[in-house]
């Protein structure tokens, strides 16, 4: 962690404090009239001019400290002096001690730090930046009556699955603190959501980009008194093309110097570092190295196997073996309507999850899982990463997945938060030139094996 003496949010805060009234509220008000719209197309291109410069200038001034797994020591919770509320509601989860990526975030972000976190699904980044968030609510309260639609924490997810999983962590977390939460999410009742949202006290909201553009283009919510923002899973922002809006969504909150940023994201290439650079001020780096998520705490099979046998292969596993509950991952979605439609043939309860199953049954489906109604999902990739279920004991990748990151997105479903996990991939003619990727990937060879005649014990 480093110094107080030089924080720079601080050092300007205090610096703005010292300024005469007039030019606080010459101030005020202009950055009121430029931040009225998002289609204020002069004022974005002036902003993104200055953003540019003063990135440039901080990268060419400072490098972001950068912090590992390795570095970080094994914290308790109760060690960060966090409000008893939220100690009480964590207890209630049956957490004492930060996973490394929250042991690595908590010591900067609750000092008002910015961080930049490269990390996988199921490091705990959530609950760590969601600690920061509720903490900073508590130790520093309003004083007045919150206007609708003005929240002070915003937390941007590209999925509507994961933010409702943030939303439901964050119910979890504020169980005994007085925090108004909110979810703005597309595929899903715009009226109930614009009820909630101006009826309601917004202190906390999680919202996908293009939903949360609906409603500041219709000046139902206003971002300027944003003092946290949170911007989750980049790269996968990046690659869905929805960067454009949370470039403008971003322009909406104060400036960066006014606000505190958590970035995080599994991979940091060219384009997600510049996005860093500017929208972060000097942050603390951490760093959670995929081959740790991957290869320490989920036991990994690769079983070979003829692709016209891996349907009845998964079948028997599931039957002998009964895991208590299982992801299953395809690559397509036909693959997964076909490969769930078999296995319910052969009288094993599961559900399949895709884009084109309706919100509201893939809601259901993700509420019965997570309950323990269903034992098995089989998923896509984008379905999947709205899946953040404790007690996956088993990830099964009935296809082996084209990029090697989406492989360790599946298998991070299960060995979550230090538990222990399994994960078996069939390997057939169809898909075995994906496995020398994603060996490279995780540096090191895999072990191909023949699947035992006795699976129950696999």
């Amino acid at each position: 962690m480093r110094e107080d003496c030089n924080h720079p949010r601080r050092d300007q805060q205090a610096v703005s404090e010292q300024q005469p009234e007039d030019k606080k509220t010459e101030k005020a008000e202009t950055a009121e009239v430029v931040t009225e719209g998002v289609k204020a197309t002069e004022a974005t291109e002036a902003t993104e001019a200055t953003e540019a410069t003063e990135a440039t200038e901080a990268t060419e001034a400072t490098e972001a400290t950068e912090a590992t797994a390795e570095d970080t020591p094994l914290y308790a919770f109760a060690e960060f002096a966090l409000p008893k509320p939220l100690l009480d509601a964590v207890s209630d989860l049956e957490f004492t001690h930060c996973t490394p990526i929250q042991g690595a975030v908590l010591p900067a972000s609750l000092a008002d730090y910015d961080v930049t976190g490269q990390a996988q699904t199921g490091t705990g980044k959530t609950a760590a930046f969601l600690i920061t968030i509720l903490t900073r609510l508590w130790e520093d309260p309003d004083t007045e009556p919150r206007a609708t639609g003005s929240p002070r924490a915003l937390v941007l997810a590209p999925t509507r699955e994961l933010a409702l999983q943030i939303e439901s962590d964050a119910q979890d977390l504020a169980k005994y603190m007085d925090v108004g939460i909110q979810c703005v999410v597309g595929g899903m009742d715009f009226q109930k959501q614009l009820d909630r949202v101006t009826g309601e006290t917004m202190h906390l909201l999680i919202a996908t980009p293009g939903r949360l553009i609906d409603f500041i283009n219709r000046r139902k919510i206003r971002l300027r008194e944003v003092d946290m923002l949170v911007i989750d899973e980049a790269d996968r922002m990046l690659d869905m093309g929805f960067i454009p809006d949370v470039r403008k969504i971003v322009y909406q909150t104060p400036h960066k110097r006014q606000r505190q940023t958590l970035f995080f994201s599994a991979t940091f290439n060219d384009d997600v570092m510049r996005l860093a650079r500017s929208w972060t001020l000097e942050p603390e780096h951490v760093v959670i190295a995929p081959e740790t998520v991957a290869t320490e705490t989920v036991t990994q099979h690769f079983w070979l196997i003829s692709t016209d046998k891996k349907a009845h292969l998964l079948a028997e596993f599931l039957s002998q073996a009964k895991p208590p509950r299982a992801l299953i991952f395809a690559n397509r979605r036909d693959a997964t309507h076909r490969l769930q439609s078999y296995l319910s043939k052969q009288n094993i309860r599961c559900e399949s999850l895709a884009g084109d199953v309706p919100q509201r049954k893939r809601l259901s489906t993700l509420n019965r899982f997570k309950e323990g109604d269903i034992p098995y999902v089989v998923a896509t990739d984008v379905a999947g990463r709205g899946i953040h279920v404790d007690g996956v004991t088993h990830v099964i990748n009935f296809d082996l997945p084209e990029d090697p990151e989406d492989y360790v997105h599946r298998i991070g479903r299960t060995g979550r938060a230090g538990a222990e996990g399994i994960s078996i991939s069939f390997i057939s003619e169809d898909d075995a030139f994906n496995l020398p990727a994603i060996e490279e990937y995780l540096g090191h060879k895999v072990v191909c094996t023949q699947p035992d005649q006795d699976l129950s014990n696999s």
